[in-house]
């Protein structure tokens, strides 16, 4: 089953020449590249105009594997927990990144919480706006789309090491790419002494310090989920270090500091 893009012309250009000359220049203010392969790279979700600077950064300076597993929160409630999208290509203006069906495959069959389930990424957004991304720097690029909402620890750290060792015996390399915002909709202060709060354990690569972080402290970063699924992933790879190469928050665009939205780019390797 295909997808075709639901928040193209809203949260980025819907024309294939303007898409791409936006992201283009997105990706150009990577400072450097990283020599070793991205194990896993955290990503904003919001309009290009308030995060595509930061989501730019962040990909451009990863060395990302040709083949990527995306982890994206669950904003409508709809679906499985852990949903899988297993086939055909996402669409995306002027181009498609097929589905890698080979590694769909073994994801579904290294945890009965994996489910194959389209209806969850339906209307969600937060993976679809990071594919342009994905495309620019490598169109070739293949990928398999999870959308998670489990809300317990344990499955996350169940399923996330499941994921980790499906990629480490898979038969080429993988990258985590994972979708998340920060802090929302408060003063920009506020924004960055939470989401530094929840960066904190991030840096160390303790997925439960940031479940435990954002849940005790009420930090609205609606990607908790999937980025500790994906650090406990990262961990399993082998993941030593983690870098964060941009952070930003919607009022430097706006001009409104008192009602923000967090940015965060994050490399792990």
């Amino acid at each position: 089953m295909d997808r075709d893009p639901i928040v193209a012309g809203r949260f980025y250009d819907g024309q294939p020449g303007r898409l791409h000359a936006e992201v283009d220049g997105f990706l150009a203010r990577a400072e450097g590249r990283q020599e070793d392969r991205t194990l896993l790279a955290m990503v904003p979700h919001a309009g290009y105009v308030f995060s595509g600077e930061v989501c730019g950064k962040t990909l451009g300076k990863a060395r990302l594997a040709s083949t990527v597993l995306l982890l994206g929160p669950n904003h409508t409630g709809r679906g499985e927990r852990f949903s899988l999208w297993p086939d055909g290509v996402w669409n995306i203006p002027g181009g498609a990144l097929p589905v890698n069906a080979g590694l769909a495959e073994a994801l579904l069959e290294a945890d009965p919480a994996i489910k194959a389930d389209t209806s969850a990424h339906m209307s969600e957004h937060s993976i679809e706006v990071v594919l342009p991304f994905l495309h620019r720097l490598n169109p070739e690029t293949t990928i398999v789309p999870i959308c998670i909402s489990a809300p317990t620890l344990e499955s996350l750290e169940r399923v996330g090491e499941a994921i980790g060792r499906v990629l480490k015996d898979f038969g080429s390399p993988v990258s985590i790419v994972v979708s998340s915002d920060m802090s929302h909709y408060i003063s920009s202060a506020d924004a960055r002494k939470m989401d530094g709060m929840a960066l904190e354990p991030i840096m160390i690569l303790n997925p439960a310090g940031l479940y435990d972080a954002v849940r005790s402290r009420h930090i609205s970063m609606c990607g908790v989920l999937p980025v500790t699924t994906g650090l406990y992933a990262a961990k399993i790879l082998g993941a030593t270090h983690a870098e964060l190469v941009a952070y930003a928050n919607s009022g430097e665009v706006s001009g409104d500091f008192e009602q923000v939205v967090g940015y965060a780019g994050v490399l792990v390797g």
